[in-house]
């Protein structure tokens, strides 16, 4: 199994959702008021808006959340944020790609930066790991949707490029390009998804021990709470046991 759903797994074992939640939220509204000021504030019109209004109502962020993120992007006082990519080496050389939304440049890569220096890692310039990495639409369904070979032969219908199923639910990969438009087919097939996301999915994930993984999770954990940091990828995969262990 791959480390993303492992992770949130963890974190979910170790008590961190009430937490998890008031920073996601936050950081979901961001990105709408992001994606709205871009582009149309009406989501059926803006491609990057419906997909984050979609994320941010399988998160269960509340509707009133999510207008007032829409309407603020439409006001004078709007903040503006920069999209900022940071890339750099965690604990025994894992890859690790960060996404953030700032306004304040040299307070988030400073932050960034003492993050990785303090637990064993290493921050690198634009475009030093991502070469590891494809970037893909990530469309997430439960186990419950369906065995792997209906999910499977939904997702190929509706354009996508590669189904991974276990127990804990189906992952649909599609090109970064594609992912609005396969997500709404998949909808009329398999209903409401879990999340559709753009990511970075490492090529060839490194499997890592106890040890590694428990430095890695304090770097994770501390990129993830800084209000500026969107998202955070690694190259890694936790075995079972290991995962069984943090």
């Amino acid at each position: 199994m791959a480390g993303h759903s492992k992770w949130a797994n963890i974190q979910h074992r170790k008590g961190k959702q009430d937490k998890l939640r008031s920073k996601l939220f936050s950081k979901l509204a961001k990105e709408i008021t992001v994606a709205a000021k871009m582009g149309d504030p009406d989501p059926d019109k803006n491609p990057r808006l419906r997909l984050a209004v979609k994320e941010a109502k399988s998160s269960s962020v509340p509707k009133d959340v999510i207008d007032r993120a829409i309407k603020k992007s439409q006001g004078g006082d709007a903040e503006n944020y920069d999209e900022i990519r940071y890339e750099g080496y965690g604990p025994n050389g894992i890859a690790i790609i960060v996404e953030a939304m700032t306004d304040n440049r040299n307070r988030t890569a400073s932050n960034v930066r003492s993050y990785f220096t303090k637990h064993g890692g290493d921050l690198g310039q634009t475009g030093s790991v991502n070469f590891m990495f494809d970037r893909k639409g990530e469309i997430m369904y439960a186990a419950s949707a369906g065995d792997a070979d209906t999910v499977m032969m939904a997702a190929l219908e509706a354009g996508a490029e590669d189904v991974e199923s276990d127990e804990d639910g189906h992952w649909i990969y599609t090109s970064d390009t594609d992912l609005a438009e396969v997500s709404t087919a998949l909808e009329a097939s398999l209903g409401e998804s879990e999340h559709a996301k753009l990511i970075w999915k490492p090529q060839a994930p490194t499997e890592i021990d106890l040890e590694t993984a428990q430095k890695l999770m304090k770097l994770l954990d501390a990129l993830e709470d800084d209000d500026d940091v969107q998202n955070v990828t690694g190259n890694f995969d936790i075995p079972e046991e290991v995962a069984a262990q943090l």
